[in-house]
This record gives structure tokens, C-alpha cells and sequence, in this order.
């Protein structure tokens, strides 16, 4: 899997603002409406509610400022994916009880299951590299996060 298959310059949120984790994935959720097909009837609530209940078997915050919400939908054909870098750190209840600043947002099919466990796998090797956190911090348009996002994808997928 090749993060171009999910993610792209329109799903890249470089100034999200938000003062907690619930407007995180409200704003989210809101923008992930805009990668779904509109003859998949969805609502920002329903979305905002499947991730609201992962985050209630265990945090998605997994440490480093870095926090993956993710779900299934029921009527979703493919893989939806967002980035967003957060203005603010905040609070996400992190494993490391650090703010988060960088989230990737994994919407999935409900059948979807090694689909999905590639992308994750996919985000989290992409975000181990604390350089690439870093870069990913200091960038401010869309496009340089995704420049960073795709070089960093390429290597990692060379590397495995």
C-alpha cells in the first residue's frame, strides 16, 4: 500500500484549531464528509460517534504528539484518510500523557480488515521517525506536508 492510494493534498489539514480531544474529532469528522462519496449517506455524527467509541476501548493517542483515530463505517467503499496538524498541542490522553499536534484521521470499510491494518501500519511507520515529526511541525501548507509525508512514504516502503 502506498499512502497516495489514501491521502492526498485535499485531505491535509495544516492549521486545525481545536482546545480538546471531542473538537478534534468533531472538526474531523466534519472534514472527512468532504472524501465521501455523496451517494454514501453519512453524517458528521455518525462518524464522529464511531470514533468517539474507539476512543472509549483505548486511547489513539500513541505518544510523541502522534494520534491515529480511527473506524469503520458500515456503507464506506474505500479507505478515507486526513492529516491534520493541530495550532495548539492538546490534550489527547496520549499513552505518553503528552499533547498531540499531529493526528492522521482512518476511516475504513467495515470488511476492511487487513486494508485497514496496512494503512495503520503504513501511518505509524511513516510517523516513527522523530525528524519527520519535526519536519511535519514546522511545515505550514498542505502541499509541504504532503512533499514530507510522501518522501517520508517512499522511503519507508523501500526500506520494507
Amino acid at each position: 500500500m502506498n499512502i497516495t492510494e489514501i491521502l492526498d493534498t485535499r485531505s491535509i489539514l495544516p492549521h486545525l484549531k481545536a482546545g480538546n480531544k471531542s473538537q478534534v474529532l468533531k472538526e474531523l469528522a466534519r472534514s472527512a464528509i468532504a472524501q465521501i462519496p455523496p451517494e454514501i449517506s453519512i453524517s458528521e455524527r455518525t462518524i464522529y460517534d464511531i470514533l468517539i467509541e474507539r476512543e472509549r476501548l483505548g486511547t489513539t493517542g500513541l505518544g510523541n504528539g502522534i494520534a491515529i483515530p480511527h473506524g469503520k463505517l458500515p456503507k464506506l467503499k474505500k479507505l478515507i484518510c486526513l492529516f491534520a496538524r493541530l495550532e495548539t498541542p492538546i490534550d489527547f490522553e496520549a499513552i505518553d500523557d503528552q499533547p498531540v499536534d499531529l493526528v492522521f484521521l482512518l476511516l475504513a470499510p467495515e470488511g476492511a480488515g487487513a486494508d485497514h491494518l496496512k494503512a495503520l501500519a503504513l501511518i505509524s511507520r511513516l510517523l516513527r521517525d522523530s525528524a519527520t515529526c519535526e519536519k511535519l511541525r514546522s511545515a505550514t501548507s498542505a502541499d509541504a506536508l504532503f512533499a514530507i509525508i510522501l518522501d517520508k512514504s517512499v522511503t519507508v516502503a523501500k526500506a520494507s
